[in-house]
């Protein structure tokens, strides 16, 4: 069975046994803030459950090494959604030690593009026409620096007014234990 067949046939159950019933709650975070995370496996339960949150609370914003890497990107328009359309009062940007964008290689990346059958001509392409593949895809060397440039980038961002708390953190993906980078309501 696929693994799209599988989850069918699970979701059907689910709504047939009103399964959902305890997750219900509105569109609006009950806590009033949004968190920019890393898309890591280790983090889908632990960093609700470290943090004493539960279904409802929080908005939650997922990226790869929970980085910011453009003021004017998705990442950034779905923090202004929180904040101005769905009540968040502030924003934390968690970070995770052994994250795999400190591994990330764009060279390496590259290349299993092209094993996977993504052809060198659109690449040459996408470089040819200005876009900084080798820079867009890079990882990053430390990941408390790499929190403290996307805090600063929504800090600074001219939409974000300053009344908004940014606070950065690294959670341990063992653990749980959290790790303050920047204290927003310090600002």
């Amino acid at each position: 069975m696929s693994i799209i067949n599988e989850i069918l046939t699970f979701n059907e159950t689910f709504v047939e046994d009103k399964q959902y019933e305890p997750f219900i709650t509105s569109k609006f975070p009950d806590k009033h803030f949004v968190i920019l995370t890393c898309m890591d496996t280790r983090l889908v339960e632990l960093l609700p459950k470290a943090m004493n949150l539960r279904n409802g609370d929080v908005k939650i914003v997922k990226s790869a090494g929970a980085t910011l890497n453009h003021p004017f990107g998705g990442i950034m328009r779905s923090l202004l959604v929180a904040i101005y359309e769905l009540q968040a009062d502030e924003i934390f940007v968690i970070g995770h030690y052994d994250c795999g964008m400190s591994a990330v290689n764009p060279d390496k990346m590259l290349a299993k593009m092209v094993d996977r059958g993504v052809s060198q001509d659109a690449i040459d392409l996408l470089n040819y026409s200005g876009a900084n593949l080798h820079e867009w895809l890079r990882g990053f060397d430390d990941v408390t620096e790499n929190v403290r440039n996307s805090v600063e980038m929504i800090r600074k961002h001219p939409l974000v007014i300053n009344s908004i708390p940014v606070h950065g953190l690294v959670i341990d993906p063992s653990t749980g234990r959290l790790d303050v980078v920047e204290d927003g309501s310090k600002q």
